[in-house]
C-alpha cells in the first residue's frame, strides 16, 4: 500500500474550512487566498484518492472519509502544536495566577490547563474558579494575572475580546411545562445580584410585560443547574456547560436576550513570560 505522509499546513486548511463552515473564511483566517485553499483541498483528496468535501447547498460538508480523516486531523496538529510549544517554552519557570468565571471552570481546567502543564511543567498555576464581580475584584487588586470574565459593560483596561456568546433561557431536560404568564408570574432560578445574566431575564420579561418570581437563588452556579434540573424554574445563561439534565429552551412565548461578551483580561499591560504563554494558549482554545 502507498504511504501518505499528510502535510500539517493542509490538515490545518481541512479543519479550519470544516470548523468555521467556510473554506472562504477559512483562507482569511489563515492569510490566503480562496484559490490557494482549493489547491490545498484538491492536494489532499489526490493524496486520499477519494473526495473529502461534497457540495451540499450552497456549501461543502464531509463526507464519510472527510469526517473520518477531521478526527484524525486534529489530533495530529493538536501534538504538533503541543510539540512546538513545549520545544519553544521548554526552559519556561514560574507562576501564574488564573481567574475563570463559572461557567468555563470545567472547560478550562481540564483541557486548556492540562495542555498547558503537559508542555510546562516548571510552571505553577493558581487557578481561580469565580464570579464575575469577585474576579474583577481580584484582578484590581493585583491576586490575578489573568481573567476570564464577562463584558459588564464597564471600561476594560487591559483586556481583549474574545467574542460573543447568545444568552438562552433554559429549563429542566425533562419538563415540557412552561408555566404561562397569564396563569401565573414565571418562576426564575438566578445567581445572587448583581449578575448580568439575571439582570438580562427580568429587563426581558418587563419589557414583554410578562410577569416574574425569583424562585431560587445561590452565590454558585452549580446550585442554579441543580435548581433548574430540578424544575424549579428557568434559568438564563449562555448555554456553555449545560448538563444532559437541562435544555436550552426555543419557546417562541418567551422574550428574545442579548449577547454578552467575554473578556480575557490581564492585570498589566505587559505579563512575566508564564502569563503571557497561558494567555496566548487560553486566546487560541476560545478563538480557534
Amino acid at each position: 500500500m502507498r504511504r501518505i505522509t499528510f502535510d500539517l499546513d493542509v490538515l490545518r486548511t481541512f479543519v479550519t474550512g470544516v470548523d468555521m463552515g467556510s473554506f472562504a473564511k477559512a483562507a482569511d483566517r489563515l492569510g490566503r487566498s480562496t484559490s490557494a485553499v482549493s489547491a490545498q483541498l484538491k492536494k489532499l483528496e489526490d493524496q486520499l484518492g477519494m473526495p473529502v468535501l461534497r457540495k451540499e447547498g450552497r456549501g461543502m460538508a464531509t463526507t464519510p472519509a472527510g469526517e473520518s480523516l477531521l478526527g484524525y486531523a486534529r489530533r495530529l496538529l493538536e501534538l504538533n502544536d503541543e510539540a512546538a510549544t513545549a520545544v519553544r517554552g521548554a526552559e519556561l519557570a514560574g507562576s501564574v495566577r488564573l481567574g475563570i468565571q463559572q461557567d468555563f471552570g470545567e472547560q478550562m481546567l481540564t483541557e486548556v490547563l492540562g495542555r498547558f502543564t503537559r508542555v510546562h511543567p516548571q510552571v505553577r498555576i493558581e487557578a481561580r474558579v469565580a464570579r464575575n464581580s469577585e474576579l474583577m475584584e481580584l484582578l484590581g487588586g493585583g491576586k490575578l494575572d489573568l481573567a476570564l470574565a464577562w463584558d459588564g459593560g464597564t471600561p476594560a483596561v487591559h483586556a481583549v475580546k474574545v467574542g460573543v456568546l447568545p444568552m438562552r433561557w433554559i429549563g429542566a431536560a425533562d419538563d415540557t411545562r412552561l408555566i404561562l404568564p397569564e396563569r401565573e408570574a414565571l418562576p426564575l432560578v438566578m445567581m445572587d445580584a448583581p449578575c448580568i445574566m439575571r439582570s438580562a431575564a427580568t429587563r426581558a420579561l418587563d419589557n414583554a410585560g410578562i410577569p416574574w418570581r425569583i424562585a431560587f437563588t445561590s452565590p454558585g452556579l452549580s446550585g442554579v443547574w441543580a435548581a433548574a434540573a430540578a424544575g424549579l424554574g428557568l434559568t438564563v445563561r449562555t448555554g456553555m456547560g449545560v448538563s444532559p439534565s437541562l435544555r436550552v429552551l426555543d419557546d417562541p412565548r418567551l422574550p428574545p436576550l442579548p449577547d454578552v461578551g467575554l473578556l480575557l483580561h490581564r492585570a498589566e499591560a505587559e505579563l512575566n513570560p508564564p502569563a503571557q504563554r497561558l494567555h496566548d494558549i487560553v486566546l487560541e482554545a476560545l478563538t480557534s
